[in-house]
């Protein structure tokens, strides 16, 4: 299994963020709709194994298939941009600007968005019958999560809103980490094997992921679930895409620039006099 030195894959980032900023409004918005369309059909995956197995862990060792099918086809996670734009601009990377940055996340925000949200109608008829029926198990299940991880956090103020950014900032330095990973190998089976790990313990932990959650709570929502868009809004999106960016950017795409690229100037030994 081949492996990238950090100081070779640390510049893949850079390089990656700095095309991603150049790429086109229509391609920014066909990867990201794909990305989140997929890692949606991760999510209602790994949630029917856990209803059907009732073990958690299981859903979650599954779950990175998704990730690693989007990252491996080349598409582009809000999470992931996060990390890798902002670093093209650290490094002054010529044309790349903050509009840039900020247009890239917009764009696949929005993209990420539609393309979570078309999975989301899609389960809603699957588990309904076209709406015709009550939820299955799994679409009551999707009604639970979307509750507890809005209103569950909303019944404890300020405290339960910080809970939420933590989680979101925890969630990001896993994804990201698996972003990275895609970059350290230049095989697939080293690739998805360092993709799997940080993205298994994100979703076991119950990290809060914008993306997935993109899928999460409008699927509540449209099943009939017991809160509003308000509340997805104020009390787990927002948070959680704030957190997310805090998280990965700190932990993951600063930390690792800053010590592989820009790296401190190494020491000098003067020899002892013979």
């Amino acid at each position: 299994m081949s492996y990238l030195v950090p100081s070779e894959f640390v510049t893949k980032m850079v390089d990656a963020g700095e095309s991603k900023i150049y790429m086109s409004t229509r391609d920014t918005l066909i990867r990201a709709y794909m990305a989140g369309a997929i890692l949606a059909l991760a999510a209602w995956f790994a949630v029917t194994i856990t209803v059907s197995t009732g073990q958690p862990l299981v859903g979650a060792i599954l779950f990175p298939v998704g990730f690693c099918m989007l990252y491996l086809l080349g598409f582009d996670l809000l999470t992931g941009v996060f990390v890798l734009t902002p670093l093209a601009l650290i490094d002054k990377r010529p044309g790349v600007t903050l509009k840039g940055v900020l247009k890239n996340w917009g764009l696949v925000f929005c993209g990420n968005f539609a393309g979570a949200f078309t999975v989301a109608v899609f389960m809603a008829i699957y588990v309904t019958f076209a709406f015709s029926t009550e939820p299955n198990a799994v679409g009551k299940a999707l009604s639970v999560i979307g509750e507890n991880r809005t209103l569950g956090y909303a019944k404890y103020g300020a405290a339960g809103m910080l809970t939420l950014f933590i989680r979101g900032m925890l969630c990001n330095w896993m994804v990201s980490t698996g972003v990275v990973g895609a970059m350290i190998s230049t095989d697939v089976s080293g690739k998805v094997l360092a993709m799997w790990m940080p993205i298994m313990v994100f979703f076991y932990m119950v990290f809060e992921h914008s993306i997935v959650n993109m899928f999460l709570f409008p699927a509540g929502l449209l099943l009939g679930a017991h809160f509003t868009w308000i509340d997805y809004l104020l009390w787990n999106e927002i948070p959680t895409v704030l957190g997310n960016l805090v998280g990965g950017l700190s932990f993951t795409g600063l930390t690792l620039y800053a010590t592989h690229v820009r790296t401190a100037p190494k020491k000098t030994f003067l020899k002892a006099a013979a």
